[in-house]
């Protein structure tokens, strides 16, 4: 909805889910902020078919999922015209890791977290990792840049409270203990007023940008076909 905006009426954004049930959800959003200019196609990010080709790629929270990021990121930038820009933001979980380790449950929960998805081969450094993915992808090296917003109120910690919960399935399977943790359904109040007692501020999960234009790959001819702005 942000890259609507940006293009406008004229502009066209085409979104890539591969679950129905989220692309349902996503153009009932996008209807309700009169947004006619977004549309969803139903596939892998791996696995695109388009004629088209776009002035952009951007992506959030995709590539730390991917067991080939390289590969991914190469077929989605061959989808962007000459001089057309690739962006990608994902995350750093070690500067989350070191400012939360003030605060024993707090850290407690982050480095459960952060165990279970390296034993389900998530990726928690893409962030800075974009660097290189960038360029073994055969985009030029990328600007980069790290958010970290930081806050003490409940909204900071509760975020990261459910995305432990949701992930509990997946800690038990990959042997991530979470008893130390206590009752799950009362981790977020508990969190809550760890970090109220410190008078203290938490960070949320650093973000690291990447973006570059996209340059000729080699032996590829310059052709000019009609295309929408943002994809």
């Amino acid at each position: 909805m942000l890259l609507a905006r940006i293009v406008g009426p004229s502009g066209e954004v085409v979104g890539i889910e591969r679950d129905s049930s989220s692309i349902a959800r996503a153009e009932a959003r996008a209807a309700a902020a009169g947004l006619l200019n977004v549309s969803f196609m139903q596939t892998d990010v791996s696995d695109i078919s388009s004629d088209k080709l776009f002035d952009a790629a951007v992506g959030r929270f995709i590539l730390a999922f991917q067991p080939d990021p390289i590969s991914v990121l190469r077929g989605v930038a061959r989808l962007v015209r000459l001089g057309g820009v690739i962006a990608f933001q994902e995350p750093s979980w070690i500067p989350l890791l070191g400012l939360g380790s003030r605060l024993p449950l707090w850290s407690r929960v982050l480095h459960s977290i952060h165990e279970t998805s390296l034993r389900c081969e998530i990726n928690p450094e893409m962030g800075p990792d974009l660097y290189h993915v960038f360029q073994e992808a055969g985009l030029p090296p990328p600007a980069m840049h790290m958010e970290i917003p930081l806050g003490n109120n409940a909204d900071f910690t509760r975020i990261l409270c459910e995305v432990l919960v949701s992930l509990a399935p997946r800690a038990q399977t990959s042997g991530v203990s979470l008893e130390t943790l206590g009752d799950l359904a009362t981790l977020p109040e508990r969190v809550q007023a760890e970090v109220a007692a410190s008078n203290s501020v938490v960070s949320f999960l650093p973000l690291v940008g990447a973006w570059s234009r996209r340059q000729p790959l080699p032996c590829e001819s310059r052709v000019t076909r009609p295309r929408p702005a943002w994809a």
